[in-house]
């Protein structure tokens, strides 16, 4: 119905989609920081059906020295899917996708980061994909935010990150893996709250005007949840016993 898979409902007359949600409802959102001992800064995410762990390391020395900036730290991402986390077994070397999507959460987190307290370093942040299931780029991006801030690393905000999209005709909340399949339009957008600013702006698909400034609204509404979900887990894990989940369902 208004997809490019007719054989699966996306959202029926009563307004409810595939998996049982609301068109203005997230998936379920859990979080948990300082996650992994060896990492300077770490959190570990349930978006859905997705799960994913961030890692963060430095800042530290640059090597090779010539890459370092004598004004500024610089940042290095790594996305990566592991070999089971789809339902076909991925190749474990690193796919275009995945090197975009590197490129793209790096960008995303840059504004966020005073790295320019920090030259001649390197911060570098790791994020691997357990199992995926449609949004895995906003996951990884909340996730690896609450690890810089883990690590202790400066921020001016954290960077909340939910996809909107259009699905049967219909301006929808956190798109899910078949949603993005067979649905009409995805938009990830990364939000920092306390600055109103976007970091990330994506779109695959087509929309109107009035569907892109919707579906935008939409997608920063989602971004303020996530946000609550990221503070709940930073205060769970320094002032509530240490790593204690953060939830939320959207609701």
């Amino acid at each position: 119905m208004g997809g490019r898979d007719t054989d699966v409902v996306l959202l029926d007359e009563n307004g409810v989609r595939c998996d049982g949600r609301r068109i203005d409802q997230t998936r379920r959102v859990e979080i948990r920081a300082g996650v992994l001992r060896n990492a300077h800064g770490s959190a570990y995410i349930e978006f859905g059906d997705n799960k994913i762990l961030a890692g963060v390391f430095g800042p530290r020395d640059v090597h090779p020295k010539h890459m370092s900036d004598t004004d500024t730290g610089i940042l290095r991402c790594r996305y990566h899917m592991s070999p089971f986390s789809v339902t076909e077994r991925k190749n474990p070397a690193p796919s275009r996708r995945e090197i975009e999507i590197s490129k793209v959460i790096k960008e995303a987190l840059e504004p966020s980061l005073m790295l320019e307290k920090f030259p001649r370093t390197v911060v570098d942040v790791f994020m691997e994909v357990l199992q995926a299931d449609g949004g895995s780029r906003c996951a990884a991006l909340s996730a690896a935010s609450v690890a810089l801030a883990d690590a202790g690393i400066p921020m001016r905000d954290m960077v909340c990150a939910c996809a909107a999209g259009k699905v049967a005709d219909t301006i929808v909340l956190d798109v899910n893996n078949e949603e993005d399949q067979a649905g009409q339009a995805d938009m990830p957008v990364g939000y920092m709250p306390n600055m109103d600013r976007i970091t990330l702006i994506q779109l695959d698909g087509v929309l109107t005007p009035d569907e892109y400034k919707r579906c935008v609204r939409t997608a920063v509404d989602g971004c303020r949840q996530v946000y609550e979900v990221q503070k709940k887990a930073l205060a769970d894990r320094f002032f509530g016993g240490g790593g204690k989940e953060g939830s939320g369902d959207g609701a």
